[in-house]
């Protein structure tokens, strides 16, 4: 593999996640914008637009939390992958915040007095026969909403009844202090750590894409319903955009529980993909 393509990718890869909201996301906010009538809630939509399409033109971070660095690869079955290329990859993502001049927000958890570094950046990996090549998505998260973050662990026996009485309880604590409209990701079964790591990576999913599973999309389609009642609206401004998309995956889990975890994200919802 060629390193210096690599991590020349991956440095472009997290300046457009940081300067450019994903086409399904700004589209979705222009809907939003559309359909509103709350006056208040339309200009914050609109400033919110105007925002996104000033950072875009001009090469600017377009939230000044720049994010917490997450990086998903996904390596394809014609590639060999070693931990050099991992570090290679973390490297090109702190060089990349560096050059362009990203606010520097990683510190070390209980010594929180030290100068701020980037070597936080949390890389996962996983394995594809169905690609070639290495699939890497760069996804800052910002924290006001990933301070939102919630878990459960349910009983088998709940209905579906309790499961979406969490989701919109967790929505309804988040409220504006995470940044609204959201994207509200989900995910059900595995165990604790994988139920949230699946809620993390469902905000990747493209936000007006249905869901293939028939139950999920039905859920998701009946909780965007739900939050968007809630009334919280733009910047907490009221209104009917709350939420432009709640994403659910699911995977098995063991017969004695039922894992719950939900990750929102503001409307700054910024990953950027490439294929080496």
């Amino acid at each position: 593999m060629n390193r210096k393509k690599l991590r020349q990718s991956v440095e472009k890869a997290v300046a457009k996640a940081s300067f450019s909201l994903r086409k399904d996301v700004i589209n979705s906010l222009k809907s939003a914008y559309l359909n509103e009538k709350n006056k208040l809630s339309r200009k914050a939509l609109n400033w919110i637009i105007k925002n996104a399409q000033i950072a875009k033109a001009n090469n600017l971070a377009i939230c000044q939390d720049t994010g917490l660095p997450i990086v998903f690869i996904e390596v394809g079955k014609d590639i060999t992958i070693s931990s050099d290329i991992i570090d290679e990859i973390k490297i090109a993502v702190e060089s990349s915040y560096k050059k362009n001049y990203l606010r520097q927000s990683i510190v070390d958890p209980l010594n929180r007095n030290k100068p701020s570094y980037n070597n936080g950046v949390i890389c996962h990996v996983d394995f594809s026969s169905k690609i070639k090549g290495l699939h890497i998505t760069v996804f800052p998260k910002g924290f006001g909403c990933e301070n939102k973050s919630r878990l459960k662990m349910f009983n088998p026996t709940v209905g579906l009844k309790e499961i979406e009485d969490f989701l919109l309880e967790s929505v309804k604590e988040a409220g504006p202090e995470a940044c609204p409209p959201f994207v509200v990701g989900v995910g059900i079964g595995g165990t604790s750590d994988f139920a949230l790591f699946m809620a993390k990576k469902a905000l990747l999913e493209k936000i007006n894409k249905k869901n293939p599973d028939p139950q999920l999309d039905i859920l998701e389609r009946k909780m965007l319903k739900k939050i968007n009642s809630l009334g919280i609206g733009p910047m907490g401004f009221g209104g009917k955009a709350t939420c432009l998309a709640v994403k659910i995956k699911k995977a098995p889990t063991h017969i004695a529980g039922l894992p719950i975890g939900v990750n929102i994200s503001c409307h700054a919802l910024r990953s950027s993909c490439i294929l080496i």
